[in-house]
C-alpha cells in the first residue's frame, strides 16, 4: 500500500519526441515529420481500426447483396402486374363469349381473337400471346416498345458483383421454371400445358443476351370449360436494368461511405494510435539500456490528461507512476545521505573517546569516556535499527493484508497499558473515547505503532504533574484521534521540519536517545492508509500567538 498523492510532475512531456519551448521552427517540423501524425506501416492498431470498420460496412452491403432485395421485389411486383393483365385481357375474351354454343377460337366462330388484342390498350413491353385448347398460337400482339437504357457509369467492380449476384439470384426466385435461351413466345408456351391445373402459373427465363423476362398466364373460361389460354410476357431485360440501377446507387453509396470511413478511421487512429505510441516510446526509453545515452534528463511522459477518455487516464496514471518513481528515488537518495550523515556524529563522537582515552591517566576519566563510548555504541544501536525499520517499511506496507477492526478497541488496550508507564512518571494520563465501537481499514499493528509512538513522546516530554490526554471523535466520513500533553510545547520553527527524517528537538539531557524517524515513520503509515496527521501547539483562547504554549497536540485522520 502506498501514498499515492503530490504525485503529478508539472514537468513530465513527451520523451523522444519532448521540443522545448526554445526549440526552433525547424525542430518542431523535423520531429513532427519524423513521427508522423498517422504512420500506417508502424501501428498495427491503426491498421485494424481501418480494417474492422471495413469489414463491417462490406458485411453490411454484402449482407444486402445476398439477400437481393431489390430483385425480388421488383419480380414480385412485376408478375402481380403481369398477373392482373392477363387476367383483364382473358375476362375481356370470356365476356365475347356465347353462354351456351361452343366455341372454336381456331375455327371462327364469331370470334376474332387477334382483333379482340388489337382493340386492347396494353403496356409497354409486354407480349400477349392467346392459344387454343390444342396449344396453337391463335393471336398476337406487342405492347409498346419499353427504352431501357444502360445506366451509365457502371464500373468493373459492379459488373463483377452483378455476375455473382445474379448466379444466386435463380436460387432465391421461388415456384418458377428458369430456361435459357428462350424468348417470350417460347416461354408463355410452357404455361399452356399446366393452366389446367394452375389457374395463374408463371415462369422466368434468360434469352440468348441473358436477360430476364416473365411470362405469366390466364385460362379462357366458357362457364366451366376451357377455351383458350391467354399468355403474357415481360420485355426481356426489364427487370435486370432495374435492377441493375438500383445496385448502382447502392454501390455509389458505398463508395461514398467507404471513403468517409477510411477517413474517420484515419481520423480515429491519429487520435488512439498515435497517443497510445507516444506514450509507449516514453515509456520505452526508461526500459532500454541506452536511455542515457538518449536522453540524458529523466523519462518525460507526455500530458494528454486534458483527454476525457481512457488515454487521458493512462497518461495520468503513466504520469504519477513516474513521478512517484523519481520521487522514491529522490527519497532514497536523500535517505541515503541522511544516514551517512547520522551515522557520522555517533563515529566521530567514538573516535574522539577512544583517542582521549589513550591519553586518560585518571581511572575517573577513563571511566567518563567508557560511558561515552557505550552510549554512542547504543546510539548507533538503535540509529541502525530504526533506518532498518524505516527502508522495509514501504516494501512491508505493500505485503500486508489490510483488515477491518475495532478502533477503539486497539486504543483501550494502547492506553490501559502506557497509561501505567505514564503513571509512574508522575503523569496525569485521561481518556476520552466513545463508547460505540469505530472500524476502520487498515494495518492494525501499524497504526498501534503510530499511536505508541505519539503517546510515548508525549509522555516523554511530561514531567511530574503534567497530563496526556486521549481523546477520539468520529466526523461524517472520517475519525480524529488526538493526543494532548501539558509539556513544553513544539518550538515554531519545529513545526514544519518536526515531520522530517533524523529531526530530533529534545531536552538536553535526551540527547542521542532518539533516531529522529519516529514521526517521519509515524506519517508515512498514516498516509499510506488516505489518512492526514499534524502538530500544533495549544493556546489559551484569543491569547497572543507568542506567548508560551500550554502544551502540544498531535492529531491522526483516518478514513472510515
Amino acid at each position: 500500500m502506498r501514498d499515492s498523492r503530490n504525485v503529478v510532475n508539472s514537468d513530465v512531456v513527451l520523451g523522444e519526441d519532448w521540443v522545448s519551448p526554445d526549440a526552433s521552427d525547424a525542430d518542431v517540423r523535423r520531429k513532427r515529420e519524423r513521427r508522423g501524425y498517422l504512420t500506417l506501416n508502424r501501428s498495427p492498431l491503426a491498421r485494424k481500426i481501418i480494417t474492422f470498420n471495413l469489414i463491417g460496412l462490406l458485411i453490411l452491403v454484402g449482407g444486402v447483396f445476398y439477400l437481393n432485395p431489390f430483385r425480388d421485389s421488383l419480380t414480385e411486383q412485376r408478375v402481380s402486374g403481369l398477373h392482373s393483365e392477363v387476367g383483364l385481357i382473358a375476362n375481356v375474351f370470356e365476356a365475347q363469349l356465347p353462354r351456351n354454343a361452343p366455341v372454336s377460337l381456331a375455327g371462327g366462330d364469331g370470334i376474332n381473337p387477334q382483333a379482340t388484342l388489337d382493340a386492347l390498350a396494353l403496356s409497354r413491353g409486354v407480349e400477349v400471346y392467346v392459344f387454343d385448347t390444342a396449344g396453337q398460337k391463335v393471336a398476337h400482339r406487342s405492347g409498346p416498345p419499353l427504352d431501357l437504357e444502360s445506366p451509365g457509369g457502371v464500373t468493373i467492380i459492379t459488373d463483377f458483383l452483378n455476375a455473382i449476384w445474379e448466379g444466386t439470384s435463380r436460387l432465391l426466385t421461388p415456384d418458377s421454371r428458369e430456361t435459357t435461351g428462350a424468348d417470350g413466345e417460347a416461354l408463355a408456351q410452357t404455361l399452356v400445358d399446366d393452366i389446367a391445373s394452375d389457374p395463374s402459373p408463371f415462369a422466368t427465363g434468360q434469352d440468348a443476351a441473358g436477360e430476364t423476362l416473365f411470362a405469366v398466364a390466364a385460362p379462357v373460361l366458357q362457364g366451366e370449360n376451357l377455351v383458350a389460354s391467354v399468355a403474357v410476357s415481360s420485355a426481356a431485360g426489364e427487370i435486370d436494368y432495374l435492377v441493375r440501377k438500383e445496385r448502382e446507387q447502392v454501390l455509389q453509396m458505398f463508395v461514398i461511405a467507404i471513403l468517409v470511413s477510411i477517413g474517420l478511421s484515419l481520423v480515429l487512429a491519429s487520435t488512439i494510435a498515435n497517443p497510445l505510441s507516444d506514450l509507449a516510446a516514453a515509456a520505452e526509453i526508461g526500459r532500454d539500456r541506452n536511455a542515457r545515452k538518449m536522453t540524458p534528463g529523466r523519462v518525460r511522459i507526455p500530458d494528454l490528461t486534458g483527454r476525457p477518455d481512457e488515454i487521458g487516464r493512462l497518461s495520468g496514471a503513466l504520469r504519477g507512476m513516474v513521478a512517484a518513481l523519481y520521487d522514491r528515488i529522490d527519497a532514497n537518495e536523500q535517505f541515503a545521505a541522511d544516514v551517512a550523515h547520522e551515522i557520522k556524529n555517533p563515529l566521530a563522537s567514538l573516535r574522539s573517546a577512544v583517542g582521549t582515552m589513550r591519553v586518560a591517566k585518571r581511572d575517573d576519566q577513563r571511566e567518563k569516556l567508557l560511558d561515552v563510548i557505550d552510549h554512542d555504541v547504543r546510539r548507533l544501536d538503535r540509529l541502525v535499527s530504526d533506518i532498518s525499520n524505516a527502508s522495509r517499511l514501504d516494501s512491508e506496507l505493500v505485503r500486508e493484508d489490510e483488515e477491518r477492526f475495532d478502533l477503539l478497541h486497539m486504543l483501550t488496550n494502547l492506553t490501559d497499558y502506557l497509561g501505567q508507564e505514564a503513571n509512574e512518571k508522575g503523569v496525569e494520563f485521561i481518556t476520552d473515547l466513545p463508547r460505540q465501537p469505530i472500524m476502520v481499514f487498515g494495518l492494525e499493528a501499524r497504526l498501534a505503532q503510530v499511536f505508541v509512538n505519539l503517546i510515548t513522546n508525549a509522555i516523554s516530554f511530561c514531567e511530574e504533574g503534567d497530563a496526556v490526554r486521549v481523546w477520539v471523535r468520529k466526523r461524517e466520513n472520517r475519525v480524529l484521534v488526538v493526543f494532548e500533553d501539558t509539556g513544553p510545547g513544539i518550538p515554531e520553527q519545529a513545526l514544519t521540519k518536526i515531520f522530517n527524517r533524523f529531526y530530533s528537538e529534545r531536552p538536553a539531557g535526551q540527547f542521542g536517545d532518539h533516531s529522529g524517524l519516529g514521526l517521519a515513520i509515524s506519517k508515512q503509515i498514516v498516509e499510506a492508509h488516505g489518512g492526514v496527521i499534524w502538530a500544533e501547539n495549544i493556546r489559551p483562547t484569543e491569547a497572543d500567538i507568542t506567548s508560551d504554549p500550554l502544551g502540544a497536540r498531535f492529531v491522526v485522520g483516518l478514513p472510515i
